[in-house]
C-alpha cells in the first residue's frame, strides 16, 4: 500500500488525496502537522533520501511525499 506523507493544510497534499480517492487508489495518510510521530518519520525520510535535495535547496518542505511498496519516493 502507498504511504502519503503530507498535511491537510497543504493544497498539494489535498489534491493528491482527492485524486487518489477519485481513482480508488489505496493509501495510508500520515499527516505531519497533526502527529509528531508522523512528522519525525517524515523528517527521517526527508533527511535520508536524495529525492528531497532540490526541495531542501529551494527551502521547501517536500509534501506530499508518496512512498510505494518498494520504498521508492515520488514528490507531488
Amino acid at each position: 500500500m502507498l504511504k502519503v506523507y503530507g498535511s491537510t493544510l497543504c493544497p498539494d497534499t489535498m489534491q493528491c488525496i482527492n485524486d487518489f480517492d477519485a481513482k480508488g487508489v489505496a493509501y495510508e495518510f500520515f499527516d505531519i502537522t497533526k502527529d509528531l510521530a508522523n512528522l519525525k518519520a517524515f523528517l527521517v525520510l526527508r533527511d535520508s533520501s536524495a529525492v528531497f535535495e532540490g526541495v531542501k535547496a529551494a527551502k521547501g518542505i517536500g509534501i506530499p511525499a508518496i512512498v510505494d511498496e518498494k520504498g521508492e519516493i515520488t514528490l507531488g
